[in-house]
């Protein structure tokens, strides 16, 4: 079997030493706070500077996904070093980054026609999307054959789940990401929207009043989905500019289920940081590969 190679566009926002442990190849999507001029992810633009413009200029920058040549000259060693290739993209329901890299595909096998090459729609973002990757790389690192990990991908994004907090909706309503969440459009003076992420899509979580509040009903929420079977999941805490949210959570739920958790916490990077805005809190989670076979 050829050496499989784990790629994923860079809204997955793997933390680096997942990346280099996995050896994920990630592609960048482009942020521009002008929309002329558009930067690389992580890159080009480091994701600190990226929040440290957004409070200073509470501006709303703009993403671009990558390019379907960003994708080509990306496969196109690869295949022609004889390797397989699964790339995991954001959500179809979010970006064309998915469709991007199906043509990208279409155009590799024109000259390759026995390519192994499997896009996968993670029906997630940010560190949801990651942990997919994740369970992606512990298959292959297990010795999974190809067809196997991509069919057990496949049914694993299914089981994802994002239970996050935001400061305002106003980054999601302006970013037209809001799906049916904006059923919470209005809020009163320091109310938390609630928002999960299931199937690729937004919707409403309820709001309350204050941050503890908030993450109480995040760890609620989670607990109740896993329903007292935590060694089932792989769990990670995403954070956007505010990293006491993250280890609070984290610190929380182990409390509340009796486990420890040593995933390292997510930064949430600029593609979907530009939809949320800085100061989100959220709990990410999927099942462990090894619950499909």
């Amino acid at each position: 079997m050829s050496e499989i190679v784990l790629l994923s566009d860079s809204s997955c926002d793997l933390p680096e030493l997942l990346v280099k442990e996995y050896n994920v190849q990630i592609i960048p999507f482009y942020v521009s706070f002008d929309q002329t001029t558009y930067y690389k992810e992580i890159t080009e633009l480091t994701i600190p500077d990226f929040y440290a413009k957004l409070r200073k200029e509470k501006i709303f920058p703009k993403t671009s996904l990558p390019a379907i040549n960003d994708y080509v000259e990306t496969f196109k060693p690869l295949v022609a070093a004889g390797k397989s290739i699964i790339c995991v993209n954001l959500s179809a329901h979010f970006s064309g980054s998915h469709n991007a890299a199906l043509n990208a595909r279409e155009l590799i096998l024109e000259n390759y026609p026995n390519a192994q090459i499997a896009i996968i729609n993670s029906l997630n973002a940010t560190a949801g999307q990651g942990l997919l990757v994740q369970e992606i790389g512990r298959m292959i690192a297990d010795g999974l054959p190809f067809d196997t990990i991509v069919q057990t991908a496949e049914k694993l994004r299914e089981s994802a789940r994002i239970f996050f907090f935001v400061e305002s909706l106003d980054y999601l309503e302006h970013g037209g990401r809001i799906g049916k969440a904006a059923a919470l459009l209005g809020s009163m003076l320091n109310v938390k929207p609630l928002i999960y992420l299931q199937d690729g899509l937004l919707f409403p979580g309820g709001k309350v009043r204050g941050i503890k509040k908030a993450m109480a009903k995040l760890i609620e929420d989670t607990a109740k989905y896993i329903a007292g079977q935590p060694e089932a999941f792989h769990i990670a805490f995403a954070h956007a500019d505010n990293l006491k949210y993250a280890e609070q959570l984290a610190k929380d739920l182990s409390s509340a289920l009796g486990v420890t958790f040593n995933n390292p916490y997510t930064l949430i990077g600029t593609t979907i940081g530009v939809n949320t805005g800085p100061d989100v809190g959220g709990i990410c989670l999927i099942k462990k590969y090894e619950q499909y076979l």
